[in-house]
């Protein structure tokens, strides 16, 4: 790739990523979107039950719901890894520290 400074990739993909988490935020009809999305900042490091347990408590929402909310922010919007220390323990989500910014402004964005 000629011509292409090498910090431009990182900062076309943060671009997106903002873009991304923006329009998940914008489309939250109901707070659950930005809920998670806040819980997940705080917290850093989940499991399914575990952000169900604390959703939940707000929320009346199915373990399903908060499963599949986390697969799409994991897969499509890329800001969170997942750990798996042993075949019997369930996964962990652990919140990517270079978007962990990205996610707090997009938060303080749209009050």
């Amino acid at each position: 790739m000629e011509g292409v400074v090498e910090g431009d990739g990182m900062r076309t993909q943060r671009s997106e990523i903002l873009s991304r988490l923006a329009r998940f935020v914008d489309m939250d009809n109901h707070g659950l979107r930005r809920f998670i999305l806040k819980t997940i900042v705080e917290t850093r490091q989940f499991t399914v039950s575990s952000l169900h347990e604390t959703v939940s408590m707000k929320f009346e929402v199915s373990r399903k719901v908060v499963a599949s909310m986390i697969g799409y922010i994991c897969s499509r919007l890329g800001i969170l890894r997942v750990n798996k220390a042993s075949y019997r323990s369930p996964k962990s989500y652990i919140l990517r520290d270079e978007y962990a910014d990205i996610a707090r402004s997009v938060l303080s964005e749209t009050i």
